[in-house]
């Protein structure tokens, strides 16, 4: 099958960062792009699709997410994290059944292809169900069993949670013709034991796997590990052998300089998630710095419990500007690196080196943006104003590898109204 999009204007994406091709085409054979141009291409295509008046940007990747916790959305609100978790979320994710996640997930997923993001890094559990929702929807997801542990006396071998995620790596890693990968997770320093991180790091290595943590993520997590161990976060799970493969690790917010000096040693990535850490208080990451040492720095939106939403276009508008107010330097944080967070660097995090770009050659995973809204106009600069104007409603469509899954408000894959069914019989057995 092959698809042509023309008409409009193409954020492409190059070595040197991204070019604006005006009234382009743009060619897609099977899940591929095939040609990029500002002139219509001599060969015959299947499908032409004319998208006057849009522009096509590369689709977004979320690399920091708790999809189903969009069932959580709100609730414990304008509390600070160790209390929001222990008294509110824990409590609540308790009574979370199978059905309730894949129905959060689903609803997340819908969330997310409507405000342009084509692939997520997903960390929680029954994660099978969020597998099923991500194969059924064609969104692409790294999808992790965040492993917790608090009994000294469990072996490794023993635990369900180590099990659990060992099989949703035999039974699902590279499904869906590689769209749905799995991680390996380990949830933070202050919910593991140093046994269980050793040995489950291991295991990550030997299977060749990605791990993904949260670390760091507020000051008393930060100094209660330092008081307990002696050292940082970074530095406890640098010792137990964490990063001895890719990892991701979100917020960050409290690294140390010589904790920024371990990721960048151990090639680790950094997740900003700005709202989450702006709403519970927590402060803001030190993203200057991790720049300045040159790390892969991924943006997430961490879950709708926390944010309120999964919308990544919110998330780079927040991002492109918090730090610049913070220090004052109104060049700090420029759109094109906060694009290629949300794109490029995503797509290295996660491992789809042929996805995270308009290219030639590689995944055709692209949204589209209506630009006739009036705070879109005048667009003298389409990534000036996909950073600082755009809005997830201006999203028309989304296409991951190929195939459009979303398009002027349709959910092309997913059935909506049964989906909303679904999640009102899970609010209604968690709340009521």
């Amino acid at each position: 099958m092959k698809t042509l999009l023309k008409n409009c204007d193409i954020l492409a994406t190059t070595d040197s960062g991204f070019h604006v091709l005006h009234s382009g085409f743009c060619g897609i054979e099977d899940d591929k792009i095939c040609y990029l141009g500002e002139t219509e291409p001599a060969e015959k295509y299947d499908y032409v699709k004319n998208l006057t008046g849009k522009v096509l940007f590369p689709g977004l990747i979320n690399t920091h997410c708790h999809s189903a916790m969009t069932l959580l959305r709100g609730i414990g609100s304008d509390l600070p994290l160790q209390e929001w978790l222990y008294d509110h979320m824990f409590p609540t994710e308790d009574k979370l059944r199978a059905e309730d996640i894949k129905a959060g997930s689903q609803l997340a997923i819908m969330e997310m292809l409507s405000t342009g993001t084509v692939s997520f890094s997903d960390m929680y559990y029954f994660c099978e169900n969020t597998a099923e929702a991500v194969l059924e929807s064609g969104i692409k997801a790294n999808i992790c069993r965040a492993i917790s542990a608090f009994d000294p006396n469990e072996a490794y071998e023993d635990s369900y949670r180590v099990k659990e995620a060992l099989d949703l790596y035999k039974n699902y890693h590279n499904a869906g013709n590689g769209r749905l990968k799995i991680d390996f997770s380990l949830h933070a320093e202050y919910t593991c034991l140093e046994h269980i991180v050793q040995a489950h790091s291991e295991k990550c290595c030997d299977m060749g796997a990605i791990m993904h943590i949260h670390l760091s993520e507020t000051k008393s997590e930060h100094e209660n590990c330092i008081a307990k161990y002696g050292k940082t976060p970074a530095e406890w799970f640098r010792d137990l052998g964490a990063f001895q493969g890719p990892c991701l690790a979100a917020h960050c917010v409290w690294c140390s300089d010589e904790d920024l000096d371990i990721l960048r040693e151990y090639n680790v990535s950094p997740i900003h998630n700005p709202t989450s850490n702006m709403k519970l208080g927590s402060g803001f990451a030190p993203i200057c710095k991790m720049r300045q040492r040159g790390l892969t720095i991924g943006i997430g939106t961490d879950g709708a419990a926390s944010n309120n939403n999964l919308n990544l276009l919110e998330e780079m508008h927040i991002a492109s500007i918090i730090h610049n107010g913070y220090r004052q330097d109104p060049v700090i944080m420029k759109p094109a690196e906060v694009l290629s967070m949300a794109t490029v660097n995503g797509a290295k995090i996660q491992g789809r080196p042929d996805c995270g770009g308009i290219a030639v050659g590689n995944k055709a995973d692209i949204i589209a943006l209506d630009f006739d809204a009036p705070h879109l106009l005048p667009a003298f600069d389409p990534l000036t104003m996909l950073c600082y104007s755009a809005q997830g409603s201006d999203v028309v469509m989304t296409m991951v590898d190929g195939k459009i899954l979303y398009e002027n408000g349709e959910f092309l894959t997913i059935d909506k109204e049964r989906v909303f069914v679904e999640v009102r019989k899970s609010m209604e057995h968690l709340y009521n």
